[in-house]
């Protein structure tokens, strides 16, 4: 998969995700999800 650059709440800048996975979220929408490699805090992109 490509990479997928989120921001991270807890760096308080971008980071490009590591363990990227597809979701679908309840409304239909496509959304990735992931960890930060910096700190491992979960990240989520919406229609990534």
């Amino acid at each position: 998969m490509a990479d997928v650059e989120a921001y991270c709440v807890k760096c308080k800048k971008k980071q490009i995700m590591n363990d990227v996975k597809q979701v679908t979220m309840k409304n239909g929408r496509k959304a990735s999800k992931g960890k930060c490699p910096v700190c491992g805090t979960s990240m989520f992109k919406i229609g990534g």
